[in-house]
């Protein structure tokens, strides 16, 4: 599992589920109405939340553990406040 989980890997992915919430908020913004683009964010959405979640816990206790990379420290800290704006929406 160490061997999964490394600087760069890590960083891909916290980037990735940042990306994809920021592209959700302009899509609802812009008020971009494709049935596509719907079809699409109605199947991910779910799964890339659930993610957020445990790719915070694992980015804690991977900048707990390991060295602390400045571009893994940047990534974590932007799904932490993706996070508490995903989930603060929601109230």
């Amino acid at each position: 599992m160490n061997k999964l989980i490394t600087n760069r890997n890590l960083t891909i992915i916290n980037f990735g589920i940042v990306f994809y919430f920021i592209l959700i908020y302009f899509i609802n913004f812009y008020k971009i109405d494709f049935v596509l683009i719907g079809v699409f964010r109605e199947l991910l959405t779910i799964p890339f939340l659930l993610a957020q979640i445990v790719f915070l816990i694992i980015g804690i206790i991977f900048l707990i553990k390991n060295q602390k990379d400045f571009l893994t420290l940047v990534s974590v800290l932007a799904l932490t406040i993706c996070t508490f704006i995903t989930i603060g929406s929601f109230f």
